[in-house]
This record gives structure tokens, sequence and C-alpha cells, in this order.
């Protein structure tokens, strides 16, 4: 399908043309007839997959030469409604309509000025809306296209009251058009209290999981995270990459070790000042620096082209949070990597996740081929170990060396240490032995053993890790 076949206006068409855009994205597809005809739309899609074209596309196409306030979309964050201004500006390029962002961390008086220019749409975050509205410096009376975006995240973030007291502001008589990367049932109460008999626009799951992106999963322990990291960058080097993490104080710390260890790299969250955040978000784009570090909150809003590389530092504990991480990667048609670190005791998230994205997400391995480690990778028996605490070793002694279970105990006690309790199974074969340590002293056993020889042949004792797939 072309533009051309579901837009009509030329002025539009030309703009599109000079965007280099060429095919419309499926959301667009669907969004643009049925929003042409001014009927009111839910819309199911993420970041990336050009949600604001399709509001924003038959949204100028309606619009009046009044010099008024006809449209209003409300956005999560800052730096969300600086990019759908500046989408819809681009847009808007020929028709002459304008676009203003309206958001907290920018002087109030500054925007108060262009609006008393005259502005056609508004794009902005609820709390400094209700600040200007409140002022009597936003007057919503010919507003008649209203569209919520990101909604999921606004509901997420605590806005919900500020939405519904806007809401309430703005004329019925209107179109209302919603769009959310999740449906959850709140925003369903929402539309319905607010939208009049919306259609509803379900992009395919698989394109909520994002298509385009290849997603793999990773058995790390928290020890090895930072080494795996920084395998990736140093072997894969990505051009972009985006780090989530779970807390404020881990993107601060992951982010000074990368820095510490040379590489390009900074962290984001919701304690920075604005000034703060424009400074990183303006590195990260302009490539002086190649490694985001975030949290969700802070992540929130952010439009960033050709991020090849997203990696959940922390797995997140609601797949929802999961799908607007990945999102970030392989946009537009470009391919991407999400990957995703995963301790033992978080194997049922994995799960979570595919069931909720109707998906399926590879097991992978930390690339090891090349180069050498930045990071040390260290012995985690947290890994290894059963809900027992006991962690499974190979050991390449066995019935030819002249082994038997009484004495590969006292020869494991006197050698290391490790008293006779603190062993479990044993199963002794022909060349090798498996046997059972408590991970309190499975250090011993790889620290002092391996020193040793029996009839003449040198002991080599390795931990095993459990490769069944779920």
């Amino acid at each position: 399908m072309q533009f051309i076949n579901i837009v009509k206006d030329t002025e539009i068409l030309r703009a599109i043309s000079e965007l280099g855009w060429e095919e419309p994205t499926p959301v667009q597809a669907q969004a643009i007839p049925l929003a042409s005809e001014g009927t009111d739309l839910m819309a199911q899609a993420q970041t990336g997959t050009g949600k604001t074209g399709a509001f924003a596309i038959p949204i100028i196409g309606r619009l009046q030469k009044l010099g008024k306030i006809q449209c209003l979309i409300l956005v999560p964050t800052r730096e969300l409604a600086m990019q759908v201004a500046e989408d819809f500006q681009e847009l808007a390029k020929f028709t002459k309509h304008v676009a203003v962002a309206i958001y907290g961390g920018q002087s109030i008086n500054i925007q108060i000025n262009k609006l008393r220019k005259g502005v056609d749409c508004v794009v902005g975050t609820p709390g400094r809306i209700m600040d200007l509205m409140r002022r009597g410096e936003l007057s919503f009376d010919k507003v008649n296209h209203l569209v919520l975006d990101e909604a999921d995240r606004m509901l997420d973030m605590g806005f919900i009251d500020d939405i519904e007291w806007i809401l309430r502001r703005v004329p019925k008589d209107r179109q209302t058009m919603l769009f959310s990367a999740t449906l959850p049932e709140q925003i369903r109460d929402l539309a319905k209290r607010y939208m009049r008999n919306p259609r509803e626009i379900i992009v395919s799951q698989d394109t909520l999981t994002v298509p385009n992106a290849e997603q793999v999963y990773i058995n790390v322990g928290r020890r090895n995270k930072l080494w795996a990291l920084c395998r990736i960058m140093d072997i894969e080097k990505p051009t972009r990459m985006m780090v989530f993490c779970s807390t404020k104080r881990m993107v601060d710390i992951l982010s000074g070790k990368l820095r510490g260890y040379g590489y390009k790299a900074e962290g984001i969250h919701g304690d920075l000042t604005q000034a703060a955040r424009d400074r990183v978000m303006n590195g990260f784009r302009s490539a002086k620096m190649n490694v985001l570090i975030a949290t969700d909150v802070a992540a929130r809003g952010l439009d960033i082209d050709d991020v090849t590389h997203v990696v959940n530092y922390d797995i997140p504990d609601n797949p929802e949070d999961y799908v607007h991480r990945i999102g970030r990667t392989a946009r537009a048609g470009k391919e991407g990597r999400a990957i995703t670190f995963v301790a033992k005791e978080e194997q049922h998230l994995v799960k979570a996740i595919e069931n909720f994205g109707r998906t399926h997400i590879e097991e992978d391995d930390v690339p090891e081929d090349g180069g050498r480690d930045t990071v040390r990778k260290q012995v985690d028996f947290d890994e290894f170990a059963d809900h027992f605490g006991m962690v499974m070793f190979d050991l390449n002694l066995g019935k030819n060396d002249g082994i038997d279970m009484a004495g590969l105990l006292r020869f494991i006690e006197r050698k290391a240490g490790i008293r006779e309790d603190l062993v479990g199974r044993i199963d002794i074969d022909k060349e090798s032995t498996k046997l059972e340590i408590h991970m309190s002293v499975a250090f011993r056993a790889i620290r002092d053993l391996p020193r040793l020889r029996v009839n003449n042949k040198r002991v080599d004792i390795r931990p095993v890790r459990d490769r069944s797939r779920r």
C-alpha cells in the first residue's frame, strides 16, 4: 500500500515524500482512513511503529486555518512532547499549521509567548497543560481533536486524575484518539467514559514484541552481569545501546563502572535535573556517547533512532515494561538485538513475557570468542546451586584411578577442608565422577583440588550448570 491510497491532501503527501516515507506502517494503514473520517480510535501500538503519523496525518488534513488551538495531544514526558511536536510540524510543513510543545522544565513565559502568537496544535504533558489552563493562557474552546499518546505510560506515572481533569474541560463534541502499547482494563474504562463508540485497532502480537528485533535471554547471575555486558559491547560493538536497570542506584553504579573501564556511557533517571537530562540525551543523540543506562520511568517517551541493542540488565517484573524497553530498537524497519540477562530464579519471568507477547525468546550465551575480558568473570555458585544450595561438579577421577566413595570423601576433606556432611550425591564412573558440594564451601574445591595429582594425573574439577531448556 502507498500513502496516496489513504491520504488525499496533496500538501501532506508532499511533506510525507520529503520525509522519505515510502509505505505506511501497519498502524498507519489501519488508523489513517478511520481517523480521516472523524472516528474515535483506540489503537494498540508501541513507540517506533509510526503512531505519530497515524494520528497527525489525519488531524492535519482536518484542521482549519484559524490560528487557534484545534488539537490537543497529551503525552507522558517532555522528550515525547518535543518529538511529537517536531514530527507534527514536519508533516504540516506545507499546510502551514503550527504545533507547539508545552512541558515542565522550560520557562513558562517562553511557552506563553508562543501560544499568544497563535497555534493550531498543542502537544504537552498533563502538569504543564493544567498550569497554563489555570492561568487562563490555554483555551480549548475550539478543540475538536484530542489524542492520548502512550496512555498506559501516563497511567503508570500517576497522571490519571490530571488527564480526567483536562478531558472534562475540553469540548465533548470532538474526535478522541488513544494510542497505547498495551490496553489494560484501566485504559478501556477511560475510553468508555470519554470516547464515542471508538474503533479498536490491535497491532498484531508479533509487532508488539518488535519483529525486526532478535530477542534472546542469557543465563547470567548478578556477579557476572558486568562481565557479560562488557563482552557484548567489546565483541558486538553496538552503534547505540540502551541498558535498562531496575533502580536509580543501579543506573549510577553501572554508568560509573563503565566509564571507569573506558566506555562512553551515561545514566538517566528521575533524580537528574532537567539540565542534566538534556545534556545526557543530547550526547546520546549526537553519538558523543553510545551507551545510555536508564530506569523505565526515565526512558518513557524517549524517541531515539538507530538504537542497535537493548539490554535488560535487570529483567522487568512486568511484561508490559519489556515491550516498551525492546521497542527502542529495530525501529522504522531496521534490525536490532534485544538481550535480557536472567538469573536462575528469574526464569519464570521469561515465560511470563513469552505468554504476554505470544512470542518465543531464544536462549543464548555470552559471546566469548575473541578479545580479552575487560572485566574478569567470577565463579558464581548462586547460579549453579539447586534449591538446597548444592552445586554439581565434574571431577576427572574415576574407578580407573582407584577412587571409591569412602576414599573420595577422605581425599576431599583432607585436601580441601570440606566436611563429609557438606558433600551430597556422588556418582563414580570409570573415567570421571559427578558429586555435589554445598555452595558455602564450593570455592575451596575449585581452589585447592586442581593443585593436586592422583596417580600422576592432575585433578580437574568444574561446576556444572543445568543447561536443560525450560
